[in-house]
């Protein structure tokens, strides 16, 4: 797959949600779209990038934001997750790991010297047309929801 940038069309996707909703790229057409991918359910960094995103939620639906995550967890994964920490923005499940490879971040990844194949930290910033805005690669979690909400600042 070709590296995707800034300026390209957002891929499309088509994944249930915690609740079991499919959810489109088209359903959130004339807003501003958060789409983070991020490795696992109820892991330190993940649980803490998901809460960073719900307590700033309200001031970036205010900006006329949508933040949705995706990770290769099932719904019911997502569902105890988006329960446990009362998450109030879709989790997509990309079991498949479709969209995971549409938008580059299923990647060979390293740990202890062994090689597996993981979801690198991401974060695409989608505008209202669908197009790429912004892409934060190998995210690191602390500061990341403040780097993000200062980008759409500077986009608005």
């Amino acid at each position: 797959m070709p590296a995707l940038k800034v300026g390209d069309k957002a891929p499309d996707f088509s994944l249930p949600d915690q609740s079991g909703t499919t959810r489109s790229l088209k359903d959130f057409k004339g807003k501003k779209l958060i789409f983070y991918f991020y490795p696992k359910d109820n892991t330190s960094g993940c649980t803490k990038e998901a809460c960073a995103f719900q307590e700033n939620l309200g001031v970036l639906k205010k900006k006329g934001v949508s933040v949705v995550g995706v990770s290769a967890d099932s719904v019911a994964s997502h569902k105890k997750f988006a329960d446990k920490y009362d998450l109030q923005f879709p989790l997509l499940s990309d079991e498949k790991k479709e969209v995971l490879k549409s938008y580059n971040v299923w990647k060979k990844k390293s740990m202890y010297g062994k090689e597996y194949m993981g979801i690198e930290r991401t974060t695409y910033v989608i505008d209202e047309k669908g197009k790429i805005a912004h892409i934060f690669p190998n995210v690191k979690v602390n500061g990341h929801v403040d780097a993000v909400s200062q980008l759409l600042d500077e986009l608005t």
